[in-house]
């Protein structure tokens, strides 16, 4: 059986190896925290690698459309909605660290911090934008926005992976490391503009089949 015929059992299947598989980054973490393998800046490493697992996920959740519409592997479209959650898990998580480790729960100096600094701005907006799409990722919230109220909202991630790899480039840039910023500025660059393309092409289209139906009204 090729990839394209895959089964619901065996997507079902895929999607809890999937699952497991995106939990091992945090248990990564945990488990280098009890071997006191962090390193010596132990908040930084975690903050780091939170942040950098945030950004795998949506880039992926951006990839699994054009994706399923090179390969017409249209079951991709099930996995879709856990990557999108486990990217909010990890923002969450990367804000959490944040918060907790660098401002022990002061809302007032973390403001403070996400106003006087830009990428932390950015990082921030990223996060609430986010907010909104987890909450309504269940099949309940489909039904009950409407299908197409449901995908303008879901557009926001077509803002939220932009904003996500501008933040990575301004942490990375303090450092002079710009080769994974430019990396993925590319990849999500290159995967917008697929989408661009392809709603042309279907605005296209849709012109093109009102032209015809109207000349077919004229000639009945």
């Amino acid at each position: 059986m090729s990839l394209k015929d895959l089964s619901t059992t065996q997507v079902r299947l895929l999607r809890n190896v999937l699952f497991v598989l995106a939990l091992l980054p945090l248990l990564r973490l945990v488990a280098f925290g009890f071997l006191d393998k962090l390193g010596a800046n132990p908040i930084e490493f975690i903050t780091r690698n939170t942040g950098d697992w945030a950004l795998y996920f949506l880039v992926m959740t951006l990839t699994v459309t054009p994706l399923r519409k090179l390969t017409k592997w249209n079951w991709l479209v099930r996995l879709r909605r856990m990557l999108g959650l486990y990217a909010f898990f990890y923002v969450f998580l990367h804000f959490m660290i944040f918060f907790w480790l660098d401002h022990f729960f002061d809302v007032q100096e973390m403001w403070a911090d996400v106003v006087k600094r830009p990428f932390i701005t950015v990082g921030m907006l990223t996060l609430v934008l986010l907010i909104p799409l987890a909450a309504t990722s269940t099949n309940a919230m489909v039904r009950r926005l409407g299908g197409k109220r449901w995908q303008w909202l879901h557009r926001l991630m077509y803002v939220i992976v932009p904003l996500a790899v501008l933040h990575f480039w301004w942490v990375k840039a303090g450092k002079n490391l710009l080769a994974q910023p430019i990396l993925f500025a590319c990849i999500v660059g290159a995967l917008l503009l697929v989408r661009l393309l392809s709603q042309k092409n279907r605005q296209r289209l849709g012109q093109l089949l009102s032209k015809r139906n109207a000349v077919n009204v004229v000639k009945e």
